[in-house]
């Protein structure tokens, strides 16, 4: 039954922009190079020391100051990153204790680049279970901690040093993709729901078997001293080609089940807001639907990939902008780490 709708949003991104033309003097790259290969044009980076739950908080407080809620009315949080505070403890309580909601339950979840349409399906689950009512959705990333260059050459204009140069390099292909930001919805029930407004339906698959086309081989426990690995294997792995065909292959099929499941046509989805990996990939994914490119917009020109929080970005911008409307047919969707993909639809 129809249920969740978003009522605020908000997003930030940390420090100054670095374009193209910047990480050139730190990795043998070019403006030339990067953007007709993603549609990148700058991106944000977090500052050393500043996490994700510390980034996400004035995101979450704008989403909540837009819904006239305050921190205090939050129910539950659903917090999505792939660069968490710390192995452990998870980020989403953490954001908690910025926002001052100590005992407010947040439940992390690991799905990168999907993340947006699986966490509304959690959302909406708990609010048709009478769980909660006002559920944080939040999606942010630092993906700096990672990022390979030398980071003084990059910020302070310094000459980059010839080994860190060469290990940028080795690594460029992904580096120039990632850029760190926050993005927070704030979800209750639609108050239409029974007229068929709010959260329709979603669906969402998983494939461990690909894993490979994109991860980071340090960082967990399959080996004994997991501290010792490496530093090549600290810096994510991934496997483009595959990557690039999984996306415009399965991301297409879930939204035409999903919307043959609830008889929606697609000509009558007003808005298709993709996850911002790569503007080939969308591109690709709306020339298969057959929807005209319109109705899929992109930012990642202003902001990279940010992973779990670039479609939380994007509504609150088309939000801000006065895009989204009331009565509006969404389809959400995204592909990413794990094998992790899938759609939701929602009638604002």
């Amino acid at each position: 039954m129809p249920g969740l709708t978003i009522i605020g949003s908000g997003h930030h991104v940390p420090g100054p922009a670095y374009t193209n033309d910047d990480l050139a003097r730190v990795m043998d790259t070019s403006d030339e190079w990067i953007r007709p290969r993603s549609g990148i044009a700058e991106r944000h980076f977090a500052r050393e020391g500043e996490s994700v739950s510390q980034m996400a908080a004035p995101a979450a407080r704008e989403a909540i100051r837009s819904a006239g809620l305050e921190p205090s009315d939050v129910d539950y949080i659903i917090f999505g990153t792939m660069t968490p505070d710390f192995v452990l403890p998870g980020s989403g309580g953490l954001l908690g204790a910025e926002l001052g909601i100590e005992g407010v339950p947040a439940l992390d979840i690991r799905q990168q680049c999907a993340f947006f349409p699986f966490a509304l399906q959690i959302a909406d689950s708990l609010m048709t279970a009478g769980v909660a009512e006002n559920i944080l959705v939040v999606g942010a990333n630092a993906h700096a901690g990672f990022m390979p260059w030398d980071w003084a050459a990059l910020t302070e204009g310094k000459p980059s040093d010839e080994e860190a140069y060469r290990f940028a390099t080795q690594h460029r292909t992904t580096a120039v993709l990632f850029g760190d930001g926050a993005g927070a919805v704030m979800c209750r029930p639609h108050p239409k729901r029974d007229e068929g407004f709010g959260m329709i339906g979603s669906l969402t698959r998983t494939d461990g078997v690909r894993h490979d086309h994109f991860f980071i081989p340090a960082g967990g426990f399959k080996h004994y001293r997991y501290w010792e690995v490496p530093v090549d294997e600290r810096i994510p792995s991934m496997r483009g080609r595959e990557l690039f065909k999984c996306a415009v292959q399965r991301l297409p099929a879930v939204v035409r089940e999903l919307c043959e499941k609830h008889d929606v046509s697609l000509d009558d989805v007003d808005w298709f807001l993709a996850h911002q990996a790569n503007d080939r990939i969308n591109a690709a994914v709306v020339q298969s639907l057959g929807v005209p490119p319109e109705k899929a917009p992109s930012n990642i020109a202003r902001f990279g990939n940010t992973s779990d929080a670039t479609i939380p970005i994007l509504v609150d911008e088309m939000r801000k902008d006065g895009k989204l409307k009331e009565g509006q047919l969404v389809c959400f969707l995204g592909l990413g780490a794990g094998l992790n993909w899938g759609a939701a639809l929602m009638r604002l």
